[in-house]
């Protein structure tokens, strides 16, 4: 599916599509070849964890509440990068992240990739996945790769 010229409306996902991705509350806005772009509803405590996009740019507009978006995990020196209202996550190609609302409240914000590649429909194939390895197979079909947890996990 991809949209043409027109208005998506605020309450409204392109053809009435809401996705559930791992609790978030994610509304496609926009589709092409070029871009997707979602609204999303991340509650409080919740997160998507660490992995890398190896054939799209992600951003993130914060509209309210905190985020915080973990970097560096290539490396071992994993920093946490605080964003709140107004604010732009940019995270490039290649780049492993992850991304938690640590602050105890919901927050919302818009996200894009480009470009839109295969993630319309690895969200819609996640679309109330609980099992964690159901979720990192069915994204590493999709061009979405899940890092595998620290050796201190568990």
């Amino acid at each position: 599916m991809q949209n043409g010229e027109g208005v998506t409306n605020a309450t409204e996902g392109l053809d009435g599509t809401v996705w559930n991705v791992v609790g978030h509350t994610y509304t496609p806005k926009l589709l092409s070849d070029n871009a997707m772009i979602w609204h999303a509803v991340i509650p409080a405590d919740t997160f998507v964890p660490p992995h890398v996009h190896p054939t799209q740019d992600e951003w993130i507009y914060v509209l309210e509440g905190d985020l915080e978006v973990d970097f560096g995990f290539e490396s071992g020196n994993v920093t946490a990068n605080k964003a709140g209202p107004g604010d732009m996550v940019r995270m490039p190609m290649g780049m492993a992240h992850g991304v938690y609302n640590r602050s105890g409240k919901e927050a919302t914000c818009v996200f894009g990739v480009s470009p839109a590649r295969k993630l319309f429909d690895l969200f819609g194939a996640l679309h109330n996945v609980t099992d964690p390895e159901e979720l990192v197979r069915l994204s590493a079909l999709h061009e979405v790769d899940f890092l595998p947890p620290p050796p201190d996990a568990g």
